[in-house]
């Protein structure tokens, strides 16, 4: 059986280990991340070329089964990997962690987009810490504000005018992200629904802090794709396929 796995989230590199040894896997990450935390078993680089080139990589390979283990804002690719395994009639599951919950204390702002994001921010301050990562900083360019902007790698232009970068990877401690709020007086907190433990101590220091959060809603999963929450249940839909 050979199982493809999309995405280099931390979850599609759980399930790789799980599914390593116990059948084919192999894992395909974008390539956006310089040095990318391998998973276990094969690994490939970059794009298909769009639906039809995964349709034919899907056929020429043998995959048996699909898990769809990008980030939850990988919108594009989810989609296309829908069509092209309806296409090939190969079975597709979505790995998606958990959203986050506001809890008693939290002040979040909920919005569609990045766009929307941008625009939110006027009111709240003149010093905002950027956690959505390096692609779509665009939506912000114009923005006035001075953005501390937080990346794995360094962003490509356009982005705001007055930007101090912050190259670092998580998982993130709650002492550190208490330690940043303080340190750049940050106003406004701005990330999207990513869900999962690594980045989330930022929202408790945010909350501790009394900060507001402008929190960028998940894009759906395509329409008829069943959803597992952890490595395990994906696990488990593989070896039923």
């Amino acid at each position: 059986m050979h199982v493809l796995i999309l995405g280099g989230t931390t979850e599609a590199r759980a399930l790789a280990g799980l599914l390593h040894g116990e059948v084919r896997v192999t894992s395909s990450l974008a390539g956006r991340v310089a040095s990318p935390r391998l998973p276990a078993g094969e690994v490939r680089i970059g794009g298909f070329g769009g639906v039809d080139g995964l349709v034919e990589w899907l056929a020429g390979h043998a995959v048996d089964a699909v898990i769809d283990a990008t980030h939850p804002f990988a919108e594009r690719i989810s989609f296309n990997a829908a069509r092209a395994a309806a296409t090939a009639h190969v079975p597709l599951l979505a790995l998606r962690r958990p959203g986050w919950v506001p809890g008693e204390g939290d002040d979040w702002r909920s919005v569609a987009s990045l766009e929307e994001a941008a625009r939110a921010l006027d009111g709240f301050g003149d010093r905002v810490f950027l956690t959505t990562g390096r692609m779509g900083l665009a939506a912000f360019a114009a923005c006035p504000q001075w953005f501390l902007v937080r990346s794995v790698d360094a962003p490509d232009a356009p982005v705001p005018a007055r930007t101090e970068v912050l190259l670092d990877r998580g998982p993130f401690t709650l002492d550190g992200e208490r330690e940043i709020l303080a340190r750049h007086r940050i106003d406004v907190v701005v990330t999207k629904d990513s869900g999962g433990e690594a980045t989330a101590p930022k929202l408790t220091a945010a909350r501790e802090a009394g900060l507001p959060v402008v929190v960028v809603r998940r894009p759906p999963v395509p329409s008829g794709v069943p959803v597992a929450a952890t490595p395990e249940e994906a696990a488990a839909w593989a070896a039923s396929c």
